[in-house]
Formats: structure tokens, sequence, C-alpha cells
């Protein structure tokens, strides 16, 4: 899709050229910069009660008299920020869902001039309006056909919005290919698949790509993660992919993604009610490999790895039991007291071979706990970190990326209830303050670098009618990896705003 900033007044945008025109409007009434043509429409509309200025409300017109494009939209913006502009131009292009429109201009009336953080968000809104998951579903409509956006503004930032346009398209590929990932069903995305997207994905972005089989992993020791994908017919794949785009021998960023393909709880499984969304258990990986992508398009002055520990979490004759005790890469032991607390089984090696690397910093991603989701909802990723500057890095990067997170603590008096008089802990303890105490476990691996964890259970997917994966935290992790590159940090001009 062809984005671009077009200088463009907002007394003007009568005479843009467009299939659609799309304006977001900031305030209680007709900005008095708004064009006659315009204004004289959106009045009539308000005078008959057909429009209102409040947050969430559109308006569609079609021929308005005196407007070049056939088709105008009126979309009522909560305030003039870059989220308020982002969900107004979502509600926007959700009433052209369905026509012939293939150049859409967007404008905005009655605020502040559109800058670089409102450009991004509306490339990953028009992003979410196109998106469409087809692989398992050949009766699924058609993309809609737009092909060109317009982001009508002002001079004054046209360099910075033409750089955020370009790192806003790079992030929403990510987001795609890890929402078409992680909505493959678990037939279909396997360990064997997250594997060769990894190598398709390297061959296109010039990654480097390594596979590590199960007899790799027996031969290095990965007990917890072998324990994990023991009860399934899936061979495990654990995938490194590097980026290098630093000094040779520089510390890397390293993001580490939890995969599971399936999760059925194991032995300890889970209720059959909405089990099937356990295919989305895997989202951790997906993101990873969504930022992968769009790291390798803006091309970063820094290193960065990307490490994928990916298996099915399966019950059969061979699957790891309750009491079971494993030694994990590190050397340390764990009682397995629920074979459903699996995510931090595979990520706890994964984050003992990140070692190798001797990291500038780790950052793990995993839809781990339930627990994360009762205490955060669906619209926060729960953050975790002892490492104050590093967590300050990846709230600012959320911010900027609109894909939050929230700061969890990790007091030390968390860590009591791991212990265990079998091994060297225990991988679960009780259930008050459960993403917490997983994210504790996760600490126990990490003393050799700086280390956060990302609870994405609540954000990775969505639920009931509008059930799909989001691709979320890619927005976040591509905004963080970027802040931590050199002041050159893109050889396409697409220095990251966190």
């Amino acid at each position: 899709m062809d984005f671009r900033s077009q200088i463009a007044a907002a007394d003007t945008l009568a005479a843009i050229n467009a299939d659609a025109l799309i304006v977001v409007l900031v305030g209680d009434a007709a900005p008095a910069s708004l064009d006659k043509p315009l204004a004289a429409a959106l009045n009539d509309a308000v005078k008959h009660g057909d429009f209102a200025f409040k947050a969430g409300r559109t308006l569609y017109l079609h021929r308005c008299a005196g407007v070049k494009a056939p088709r105008v939209v009126f979309a009522a913006a909560a305030d003039g920020s870059a989220k308020a502009f982002k969900t107004a131009a979502s509600n926007a292009l959700g009433t052209l869902k369905g026509l012939g429109v293939k150049h859409v201009a967007v404008a905005s009336a009655g605020g502040d001039e559109l800058g670089a953080t409102h450009a991004e968000a509306l490339v990953a809104a028009v992003g979410d309006a196109t998106y469409v998951y087809r692989h398992t579903k050949p009766s699924a409509p058609e993309a809609p056909p737009m092909a060109k956006v317009s982001l009508l503004n002002g001079k004054a930032q046209a360099g910075e919005v033409a750089q955020a346009l370009t790192r806003g398209q790079a992030i929403a590929a990510g987001v795609q290919l890890a929402r078409e990932c992680a909505n493959r069903p678990g037939n279909h995305c396997t360990p064997t698949y997250l594997a060769d997207e990894a190598k398709r994905l390297g061959k296109a972005h010039g990654l480097k790509v390594e596979v590590l089989e199960r007899k790799d992993a027996e031969k290095l020791g990965m007990g917890a993660f072998l324990a994990v994908s023991q009860g399934s017919e899936e061979p495990p794949k654990f995938i490194v992919l590097r980026y290098e785009g630093g000094a040779k021998g520089e510390a890397p960023v390293v993001l580490v993604g939890k995969g599971i393909t399936f999760d059925t709880g194991g032995i300890s499984i889970k209720p059959s009610a909405e089990m099937d969304e356990m295919k989305f258990d895997m989202g951790g990986a997906a993101s990873v490999l969504g930022t992968m992508r769009a790291v390798g398009e803006l091309k970063p002055s820094l290193n960065v790895i990307g490490v994928i520990p990916t298996c099915e979490n399966m019950p059969s004759g061979r699957a790891i039991k309750p009491g079971d005790v494993v030694t994990s890469l590190s050397g340390q032991t764990i009682e397995i007291l629920n074979t459903d607390a699996e995510g931090r089984l595979i990520l706890c090696d994964a984050l003992s071979y990140a070692e190798r690397f001797k990291p500038a910093a780790v950052v793990d991603i995993a839809t781990l706990t339930g627990a994360c989701v009762i205490a955060l909802g669906n619209h926060n990723s729960g953050l975790f970190s002892a490492d104050d500057e590093l967590a300050s890095s990846l709230l600012a990067a959320g911010k900027s990326a609109l894909d939050p997170a929230w700061r969890m603590p990790l007091d030390d008096e968390y860590d009591e209830v791991l212990k265990s008089n079998f091994a060297d802990m225990a991988n679960v303890g009780p259930r008050a303050g459960g993403a917490i105490t997983a994210a504790m476990f996760l600490r126990r691996f990490t003393k050799k670098y700086r280390w956060a964890h990302l609870d994405i259970a609540g954000t990775a997917w969505k639920s009931g009618a509008a059930k799909g994966a989001t691709g979320r935290p890619v927005g976040l992790l591509t905004h963080f990896v970027l802040s931590q590159a050199k002041p050159s940090a893109s050889k396409r001009g697409a220095k990251a705003k966190a």
C-alpha cells in the first residue's frame, strides 16, 4: 500500500482528489478553519440530529455538494492525541468497508497540526481495517481494494511525518505477519511451520537463521524445554534469528518469544471451554517474528537476536507429570507441580541460552498467565523488570507505539512461594499473584544480564465475535529496539520517538 504525506490546509479539503475523504474532528463545533462546502454539510447534519461532536460518532456523506471526493466521512475524536486520532480514523474506515475505495485522504480539523505520532497511528488503523485472514477460510471476503492513503497535513512537520509513515508501514507489516502466524490453527502453525517461516523471513530480509532440532537441544542439556515437548508427536524447534546492523561484537538486544503452538495444559489439562484459543499461545513467538521483520526492513544500527523455543504441550503416555523433576539448561532443577505452567519451562532454557550472546538487554515475551489478564484486562501488557532504566525504555516505547504496558512488582518476597522440598524450585506457587510468581521464576535464570518480561496473555488476541490475533506487542518491541540503536538508527530515516 502507498502511504504518503500531502500538504493541505483545512480550508482546501473540498478540492482534494481522492475516492474518499476522512475528516477527523476535534472540539464541540464545526472548526472555523473548515472550508465552506464541508462546514455547510456538517452543520446541516448536526442541525437535523444526524451527527454530534461526541467521540465515536461518524457521518457518511455521498456526493457532497462542492466537494471533489465522492465520499466524505466525518469522525469525532475525543481530543487531539494520536490515540484519539487512531480511534476516530478506525471508526471512519469502518464506514467505508465494502465500498470500492482505492484512495483515501485523511485530514484533521479543529485540533493541532497532525504530526509523526498521528501518521504512525493512521498506518496502524489502516492495517487493522484492511487485514483479512484467509488461509483456512477461502470464503472470507476479499481484502479491501485500498491501495493509497494520503495524510493531509501542514508543512511544519512534513519530514517527520514522512519518516513516521515509513516506520509505521514496517511495523504494520510486522503486525500482519504476527497475526497471520497466530491466527493459523494448531494443525497448520506447528513448530516446524514457525521454523520455516523464520527461514523465509531470513531470506527476504537478510537475517541469519539457525534452527536447533531435538538432538541439538538434548546435547545442550535443555531439560526443561524438552520436558514440555516430550508429550507431543510434533518435533520441537529452537529458532535463532540474527539481525546484524551494528558493529561486529557489539552487544545485541535479545528478544525471546514463547512458542507453544498449542497448549492443552498437558496432564494438568485445561477446561474444554475456549481451549481452541490455545493456538494463540505462541503469540510471543509471533511477535518476535513480526518485530524481526520490521527491524529487517528499517535496518537500525544495532544487533538484534530473536530466540524462539517452540513446541506443543500435549497429554500422552510420554508427557511430563505433576511431581516430575527436570534439570534445566542452567543446571537448576525444577519440580513440575503443574504441567500447564509450561511456558516458563521452555522460556527458562531460552533465557539461559541467551547468556552466550553477552546481551545488552534481554526481553522475553509470552502469553504466560491468566492471572495477568485478571490483573490488567486486555489493554495493557504486563511488564516486569528489576532494571528501572530498561523498564522505562519499554514503557516509553509502548506509549509511542500506542501499544501500552503496565509495570508490575518483582519484590523478593514473591519468590518464597517457589521453594520445593524436592528440587531447586517449583514451577508454580499459589494462585494469588500468579503473574508475579511466574516472572519471579523466570528471573532466576537472568542473573547475568539486564532483563525484562512482557506477559501478553491479555493483549495478544481477542475473544468473542472479533476473535483473532492482535499482533501485539510488535509495535512496542520495534520502538524499543529502535530506541536502543545509535543516533543514526535507521538507514531509511525511521528513528523511533520512544
